[in-house]
C-alpha cells in the first residue's frame, strides 16, 4: 500500500462507530452483512451507520455488493492484510519477526 492509501484506511479507523463496525464484518467473514444486520448486532441507529459505511467503502476496507434487495459489505481483508503488512514492514529492524501466541504481538 501507499502511504497516502494508508493514511485514508487509519483515517477511516479513527472512529469509534467506524472501528465497531469494520471489527464486526472482520467477524463476519466472507458471508458479509447487511445494513440491518449491523445495525442489530452493533445496536447502532440506521440513520448514521450509511455515513460510516461510506467513509469505510471510499477508504478502501469495505466492499459493496447488491445481493437482490439488499446491499451486503464485507470486510475487504487483502486491503487489511496491507495496511497491517505496512504497519509492520520495518519492525524488528527490518528482520524477520517470529509470531507470538497472540497474533498481533511480534516477538522479535
Amino acid at each position: 500500500m501507499e502511504e497516502l492509501e494508508v493514511v485514508k484506511a487509519l483515517a477511516a479507523l479513527a472512529q469509534p462507530v467506524r472501528l465497531r463496525v469494520f471489527r464486526a464484518l472482520v467477524v463476519a467473514g466472507p458471508r458479509g452483512l447487511t445494513p440491518t444486520g449491523l445495525c442489530e448486532a452493533l445496536a447502532l441507529a440506521p440513520s448514521g451507520l450509511s455515513f460510516h459505511l461510506k467513509e469505510l467503502v471510499n477508504a478502501g476496507l469495505l466492499s459493496q455488493e447488491r445481493v437482490g434487495r439488499n446491499l451486503v459489505y464485507r470486510a475487504r481483508y487483502e486491503r487489511m492484510n496491507g495496511l497491517l503488512a505496512y504497519l509492520t514492514d520495518n519492525c524488528c529492524q527490518g528482520g524477520a519477526c517470529e509470531v507470538a501466541a497472540h497474533p498481533a504481538r511480534c516477538a522479535c
